[in-house]
């Protein structure tokens, strides 16, 4: 049974690995505390923790011990599994299915066991341990409530469907929601029959039988499609079990104080003008080709724009080379022959990590080059009320790009084309999306739009809006359920 000594639920969060999993988890598990849960478990599960990782849990989980425990689980090896070029989805699927049996002995050891447990999107076959040990069940869905959508309709798409869809690139229908082209259709669905969209499907599933489901999004950001998860005629509603809980933005909480590592990089910014600076970032994960990285590296140069530019090494046809080692080395290797010499004046470049909320929140920041990992997505919103320039690279990005373009029109979007077999954007498009962004009026109306996200973004969250509600609903449900165990 969920048994817990005080009057109030606890709740154990799950997450995989990935920081895009990890950052937001723990957030939540922060905004949890403020909302009568009495402690938070944190279990993280990793193939190759690292020093980065550790640094991230230090940052983002400065609590009271007693109130927030993070457990990191052993570690698991699926080398001699998978391939290292295997789906990534395909990847952390089979990390987290090894992980099992680690979850549950971690769960029994604690003398006081949670009311409920809330797992990320690559963690819902844990849900069927937290019933067998009497607990709720919930997915944090870390993404937009547009992919929530794409996935719990994924398990009742018939083959007529997907055919018109992947045979014949006709847009994808989801009932009550946009559709999904082509060009930004996830992975999974373009391997029908394999495990990649095998596992899809059962996510799909997992999620739909869960107790609720928190999504870090909010009711005004994308209010056609929570309605469409909520409704049962024209929508998704009847798909779903438990109930759809918008909570965000949940974001990396901001540090107030610099640290040795944040020092050059801030303080290269205190001396920049306002809203100068384009910071450009393709996630802790993502990489791009030695031919794509010579590109951005010309297009900066050649805009003549102030820059802040975190590298990771090329990797030739991995654009997600970095998600399971966050340890790799600086990619200024990678740069053209004087880049860091020629344009020593106006750019930064950063190796492996850097803060981004922090940079992104700088008076001086005035754009953001992104890969539209949520997280990043939504930081550029709240933390940095900067436009955008939208790069996508794999998962559910491309979608994600298309949110930021088509509906809010606070991006602009890269165009593609191959080259030698791989997608290529060229040094002259760079050059002048940074142009259209930083200099143009088309940046300055999608800036003032931006603002408008981040006070409807402010005002969800305060406690009179509906993230902060939904929140004190999840609250309720736990602690009734808390009360007739």
């Amino acid at each position: 049974m969920a048994i817990t000594g005080t009057n109030y639920p606890s709740v154990a969060l799950l997450s995989s690995p990935g920081m895009g999993h990890l950052i937001p988890i723990i957030e939540l598990g922060k905004r949890l505390l403020s909302h009568r849960f009495s402690d938070v478990t944190v279990f993280v599960v990793s193939t190759d923790f690292s020093t980065t990782q550790s640094q991230i849990i230090h940052q983002t989980s400065n609590l009271q011990p007693s109130l927030m425990n993070i457990v990191i689980l052993p570690p698991v090896n699926i080398s001699r599994d998978l391939g290292p070029d295997s789906p990534i989805g395909e990847r952390i699927g089979l990390v987290m299915e090894k992980s099992l049996p680690l979850l549950r002995s971690a769960i029994l050891s604690m003398e006081l066991r949670p009311t409920a447990l809330i797992v990320d999107l690559f963690s819902t076959n844990a849900l069927a341990i937290a019933r067998d040990l009497g607990m709720l069940t919930f997915v944090f869905f870390t993404s937009t409530a547009w992919l929530l959508a794409v996935t719990v309709y994924a398990p009742a798409m018939d083959d007529e469907t997907l055919d018109r869809h992947l045979n014949n690139h006709e847009p994808l229908r989801i009932p009550g929601c946009k559709s999904v082209q082509f060009e930004d259709t996830l992975e999974p669905l373009l391997l029908r029959g394999q495990p990649p969209y095998e596992q899809f499907v059962q996510m799909g599933i997992n999620i739909s039988r869960a107790d609720g489901i928190l999504v870090n999004t909010w009711e005004d950001l994308e209010p056609m499609t929570l309605k469409a998860l909520r409704d049962s005629e024209n929508g998704l509603g009847g798909m779903i079990q438990g109930t759809v809980y918008p909570v965000g933005p949940i974001v990396r909480t901001i540090e107030t104080e610099r640290n040795n590592r944040d020092n050059e990089v801030l303080n290269w910014l205190d001396r920049q003008p306002p809203e100068s600076v384009l910071y450009v970032s393709f996630g802790s994960g993502g990489t791009l080709s030695p031919t794509q990285m010579e590109e951005v590296a010309w297009g900066l140069e050649l805009s003549k724009t102030r820059f802040v530019w975190v590298v990771r090494p090329a990797k030739e046809h991995a654009t997600n080379g970095a998600f399971f080692n966050v340890e790799n080395a600086g990619g200024e290797d990678s740069l053209p022959e004087g880049f860091t010499r020629r344009t020593g004046e106006v750019g930064l470049v950063v190796s492996k990590w850097a803060s981004q909320a922090e940079i992104l929140s700088h008076r001086s920041v005035g754009g953001f080059m992104t890969h539209c990992g949520w997280n990043s997505t939504v930081e550029g919103i709240v933390a940095g009320e900067v436009p955008m320039i939208a790069w996508p690279l794999y998962a559910e990005q491309m979608m994600n790009a298309t949110l930021l373009t088509e509906e809010l029109a606070v991006a602009l979007r890269v165009k593609t084309k191959m080259e030698k077999g791989s997608v290529v954007i060229d040094r002259h498009e760079i050059q002048e999306l940074i142009r259209r962004l930083m200099v143009e009026e088309e940046g300055q109306c999608m800036r003032a739009k931006v603002k408008e996200l981040k006070h409807s973004a402010e005002m969800a969250i305060s406690e009179a809006g509906s993230s902060y509600k939904s929140l004190n609903k999840l609250a309720d449900y736990c602690g009734a359920y808390l009360f007739f165990v």
